[in-house]
């Protein structure tokens, strides 16, 4: 075939070949949309580069195989939803979160929005204004009109009093020992 570009035994290597090939790949997990491209990429490479096989290193077989095998890795690389380690063909899904690590966050946050609440108005305001709509303790001053002295001592005061809360909670929280 790789001498010649001849189209009979291409056809014979296709329909016996194929198949195989496109099994392989969704034995290793490829679904079969995917199976199916990379058997079709894999066909091609093979008309394309039969002059380049080398009997004596594989045995055709082989050297298809290895072939779906690495473009599969480059497509799974390419799409970046996944991390494919080569040795094992181990896929591990890169964009799940860490369920232990949301349940702290969710729970520190529960406890921080909790906290909040129990802030004086005055202090809960300039708080809000500082972290949750990102102004700056001199626009925040403009804004309400409250000399700037007074916006940072407030600010400073519902922190004390926000990190007394949470340590307060934390302590409640641990258990006894």
């Amino acid at each position: 075939m790789a001498q010649h570009a001849d189209r009979d035994a291409f056809t014979a290597l296709f329909d016996h070949f194929g198949p195989r090939v496109k099994a392989y790949l969704m034995r290793l997990g490829s679904d079969d949309a995917m199976a199916e491209e990379v058997t079709q990429d894999v066909m091609v490479t093979l008309w394309r580069k039969a002059a380049l096989f080398d009997r004596s290193k594989s045995s055709a077989a082989t050297w298809l195989f290895r072939i779906a095998r690495n473009r599969r890795i480059d497509i799974l690389r390419r799409r970046r939803a996944v991390n494919v380690d080569a040795q094992t063909l181990v896929i591990e899904d890169e964009n799940l979160p860490d369920p232990n690590a949301t349940l702290d966050e969710d729970r520190r946050q529960g406890r921080i929005r909790e906290a909040l609440k129990k802030l004086p108005e005055q202090q809960l305001e300039l708080v809000q204004l500082a972290f949750f709509t990102e102004l700056s303790h001199s626009q925040i001053a403009e804004q309400t009109g409250l000399p700037l002295g007074t916006v940072k001592s407030r600010i400073r005061l519902a922190f004390g009093r926000l990190r007394r809360i949470l340590e307060e909670d934390s302590a409640v929280d641990a258990p006894n020992g």
